[in-house]
């Protein structure tokens, strides 16, 4: 065999490795897509100038309305430097409703977070970033049986907010294009660092000096622990924020 001969032999057989590996690589990857929504209600009440309290409540449901897929709630007290930069830390729970179908049990998480963000302008649009670091402790669930024991994983997350006014009518709502990934590690965690992204477009309303909301469509793309399955969910997203402020400001100079 000449030397032209053995680079045709060479090419052709790592062609048909990288069709093989392709070809494997199609078939063990698995979709499922779905339809989602998610309401939640987020609260900062500010205490004085640097303290607040944080308080949110969410629900997620699939098939839009037909089935329960989480509930969660969280708590934390937050301190701000200054109007544009604070930090935060507390304590959530979720209750991670079953997927199979005939399963009922019910998987409890407890979550402590700590996060930083910071608020600046470009122009006339609003930036918001968030920087957020989760300890989680999730109940293992097998044959639809709690086994006591818990999957601990830390998770990183990273939040890129931009609200863009359309009008100098307040009443009229802005834009709002959000994207938000999150990573995870830990010595369970084998096959997927990458734990899921975020993307959000929709509008955002200010009903009065301490409440607002946001509404529009979330895509949440999310890698399971076996590293070939995705949950794919086109979410309706419905968000409140109440920030009320339960002190008086000192206009005097």
């Amino acid at each position: 065999m000449n030397y032209k001969a053995g680079i045709h032999v060479l090419l052709t057989g790592i062609l048909v490795l990288f069709l093989s590996i392709t070809v494997i690589a199609q078939t063990t990857k698995q979709i499922n897509r779905q339809t989602q929504s998610w309401f939640s209600v987020n609260s900062s009440i500010k205490l004085n100038s640097h303290w607040a309290i944080l308080a949110d409540l969410h629900t997620r449901r699939n098939n839009f309305l037909a089935k329960s897929n989480f509930n969660f709630i969280r708590g934390g007290i937050q301190y701000s430097f200054d109007k544009n930069l604070s930090v935060a830390a507390g304590y959530g729970h979720m209750w991670l409703y079953p997927t199979k179908e005939g399963w009922k049990t019910i998987s409890n998480e407890n979550r402590i977070y700590q996060q930083i963000i910071y608020t600046s302008r470009f122009h006339k649009a609003s930036i918001l970033q968030r920087f957020r670091n989760e300890q989680r402790w999730q109940q293992t669930i097998e044959n639809d049986k709690r086994t006591g024991a818990n999957k601990f994983t830390n998770r990183f997350r990273y939040l890129l907010s931009i609200n863009i006014p359309v009008s100098k009518n307040p009443k009229v709502p802005s834009l709002v294009l959000a994207e938000e990934i999150l990573l995870h590690a830990g010595k369970e965690v084998i096959n997927n660092t990458f734990e899921q992204n975020r993307l959000f477009f929709g509008i955002k309303e200010q009903l009065s000096p301490s409440l607002s909301f946001d509404t529009g469509y979330m895509v949440v793309y999310q890698q399971k622990s076996t590293g070939y399955q995705y949950d794919l969910n086109n979410t309706f997203r419905l968000f409140f924020y109440y920030s009320p402020q339960l002190y008086k400001t000192n206009k005097s100079k």
